[in-house]
């Protein structure tokens, strides 16, 4: 269809610049250009369809487009006025020149530009034009090709070919880095890393063209030549520093303060600590390269909606040395602007937590241990973690919701003190209030720790304070669960087993193992995985991770697989108490208090349920005050709900305690007598 609209638009006396191909999801077809043609002549129909555009005649290369709701946008725009292997040929020879005595002509020749497949551009003979003129210029440095690059707008294309050409110089001309070279290499760098440009990398054909370029810049500065035991090159966008280091050195530190816009300024700091330095078998350097807009470049690769929040920070180490530690100034220094500690995989080209490991945060800055690794990891940073929406009323209600919720424990317990010896005369009735009296202790102890766990993370954070209220928190919630099994296994063994006859010893036996065992295998198994790769915790709270490692399945799964078999006890009981036969096995006295269990399972079960089931959605959605705000209600009043429907609606209970209060006053008027 479109060929032929174009075939009709088609006349001899037409301009016909170039081909411009339109690529749809269904057929490959190459249609006439025109002029402005995918913006102004083809209609953009099918969503998906791509069009390739010549650049302009100043220009080489494509600007791609994609049709997206009828309107053709901007895919990836290569259009570029570099002479990218000219540029090259003109440092490679020279670098020949300067190491073999000027008898490098022939050598030369063994070393063609590859560009991406692209081949040389540029007008005939500038090859030629600018050789003899690296000869005398490029001796000791590549700053006779500065002028050329700094004078070409930063546009994506030139953009893309300045990246192959420092990967080019990283791969073939890194021999011996000179102070000099740095310097010319930075200033490269340099321009295609201001953060007034940072935008035109979206368009970048490559998508992998920063990491690319992040790898072509630490292999560049690793083999950096030190002058006098230490060096420092500073750019604006990128700077330098390296030390001469040995056994006996202090702890070495790096500190980087640079410009991130015109506007805000960001620090960071590497520190080798002083046992790391006793592992070097002899002297050797240590090199580290800050970068403060490399991160907004980088293609995220996450699972969720992080960003880079500090520097990109990059060490290149002797082998022997296992562990750095670094500090980075916060971007975002917003209360809700939680950090997770990450080291950039070079290999799969995405950000990873797992040789990092969170030590302390507050408002302004981070600190992180991590481990770098030759192959994989030589480039940090820190992660900005989109955390709970902060609202007056979310804080108000969380905090008035967990003081009723102790209260209210706090209050089950004493009623139980206080009816024990009159509610446990049976076998059934014990082993009920037993399980009861475990539920408000396991939640009562669970919300304290809640509230201490609050305040380890939001006072300066000490890491292992945090991990001990983790595991903690996750042990006695889980434990709140694993009761609430208990209670329903205590229904089944009621309603089933009526003919067999347990000790009291074998059940609290058996109830220790389930509500307390259980609990602490799952939290310690948990804590055993994921704390190696620093993956036990996340960065907004003294919590267990989500997003790397998943530790938080350790708790949900188990909370709602109980919840599932709690609701089908209740519906055995349903049935089984809906039928004649029910009950001939069993006294009367133990049917009535069976039942009042089946009720108390019956209420707390769905209300357990529902309060985890929108925690699970605060965690899909942590950005709805919605769920935060149900979430916080129901999980703080939990306590109240165990009080309300296992205490004070237990006819049994209340008739206790009236009789309880009865015999105190009885007592008291005696006395007074």
């Amino acid at each position: 269809m479109l060929c032929e609209m174009l075939s009709i638009l088609y006349t001899p006396d037409t301009h016909i610049t170039d081909c411009v191909c339109c690529l749809s999801p269904c057929n490959s077809v190459c249609l006439v250009y025109f002029p402005d043609a995918c913006i102004n002549l083809i209609p953009c129909q099918d969503n998906g369809a791509i069009c390739i555009q010549p650049c302009s005649p100043s220009f080489h290369g494509e600007t791609s487009f994609v049709c997206e709701d009828r309107k053709w946008q901007m895919l990836s725009d290569a259009c570029a006025n570099l002479d990218v292997q000219s540029l090259f040929q003109r440092i490679s020879q020279s670098e020949l020149l300067s190491c073999s005595g000027g008898h490098g002509g022939a050598a030369g020749e063994h070393l063609p530009f590859v560009g991406g497949g692209k081949p040389g551009h540029g007008k005939p003979g500038d090859g030629a034009k600018h050789f003899g003129a690296g000869n005398h210029s490029c001796q000791a440095d590549f700053s006779c090709i500065i002028p050329d690059i700094l004078s070409s707008p930063a546009i994506p294309g030139n953009i893309a070919d300045i990246v192959e050409l420092l990967k080019k110089i990283s791969l073939q001309l890194s021999e011996n880095v000179t102070r000099g070279k740095m310097q010319s290499y930075s200033r490269i760098a340099n321009h295609i890393l201001n953060s007034s440009i940072i935008s035109n990398w979206a368009f970048v054909k490559d998508r992998n063209a920063g990491s690319i370029l992040l790898d072509s810049v630490n292999l560049f500065a690793g083999k950096l030549l030190l002058r006098n035991g230490s060096e420092s090159i500073q750019e604006p966008f990128i700077a330098t520093k390296g030390y001469s280091i040995h056994r006996n050195t202090s702890a070495k530190s790096f500190d980087f303060s640079m410009e991130f816009n015109s506007t805000v300024n960001i620090t960071g700091q590497v520190v080798i600590p002083e046992d790391e330095l006793l592992r070097l078998p002899r002297a050797s350097k240590a090199i580290s390269v800050a970068l403060p807009t490399l991160g907004a470049i980088l293609e995220p690769n996450q699972p969720d909606p992080a960003f880079v929040n500090g520097l990109v920070l990059s060490v290149s180490l002797p082998e022997e040395l296992r562990s750095v530690v670094l500090t980075f100034g916060k971007l975002d220094r917003r209360e809700q602007a939680g950090a997770r500690c990450v080291g950039w995989h070079s290999l799969e080209r995405r950000w990873d937590a797992g040789p990092c490991a969170l030590r302390a945060l507050s408002a302004a800055a981070v600190v992180c241990q991590c481990a770098p690794r030759r192959r994989a990891y030589r480039s940090f940073s820190i992660l900005m973690a989109p955390g709970a929406p902060r609202s007056p009323l979310l804080a108000l209600l969380t905090r008035l919701g967990l003081g009723l919720s102790i209260l209210s424990l706090l209050l089950c317990l004493l009623i139980e003190a206080l009816v024990w010896r009159h509610v446990t005369k049976t076998q059934i009735t014990f082993m009920r209030h037993f399980c009861l009296v475990n539920i408000a202790a396991s939640l009562l102890v669970a919300d304290v720790l809640f509230i201490l766990a609050a305040i380890v993370h939001d006072t300066a954070l000490n890491y292992q304070l945090c991990v001990a209220a983790t595991f903690f928190l996750h042990f006695f919630y889980l434990a709140l669960f694993f009761w609430m099994f208990t209670l329903g296994l205590l229904i089944l063994y009621g309603l089933l087993l009526i003919f067999f006859k347990i000790t009291r010893s074998a059940f609290l036996a058996a109830a220790f193992s389930i509500g307390y065992g259980c609990p602490l295998v799952i939290s310690v198994l948990t804590v055993a995985i994921t704390e190696p790769k620093n993956g036990y915790l996340r960065s907004e709270a003294c919590w267990l991770n989500w997003y790397e490692t998943k530790a938080l399945l350790a708790f949900v799964v188990p909370a709602l697989s109980i919840i599932v078999m709690n609701l089908i006890v209740v519906v055995v009981v349903v049935v089984k108490t809906g039928r004649s036969s029910f009950g001939e096995g069993c006294k009367s006295q133990d049917l009535s208090s069976m039942i009042r269990v089946s009720k108390n399972v019956a209420l707390l079960t769905p209300l357990l349920g529902l309060t985890w089931g929108f925690g699970l959605a605060t965690i899909i959605d942590s950005r709805s005050l919605a769920f935060h705000v149900v979430f916080a209600l129901l999980n703080a009043f939990q306590g109240f709900f165990i009080l309300l429907f296992g205490t004070l609606l237990d006819r049994k209970t209340r008739e206790a305690l009236r009789m309880n209060c009865f015999s105190s006053r009885r007592t008291w008027g005696l006395e007074k007598s």
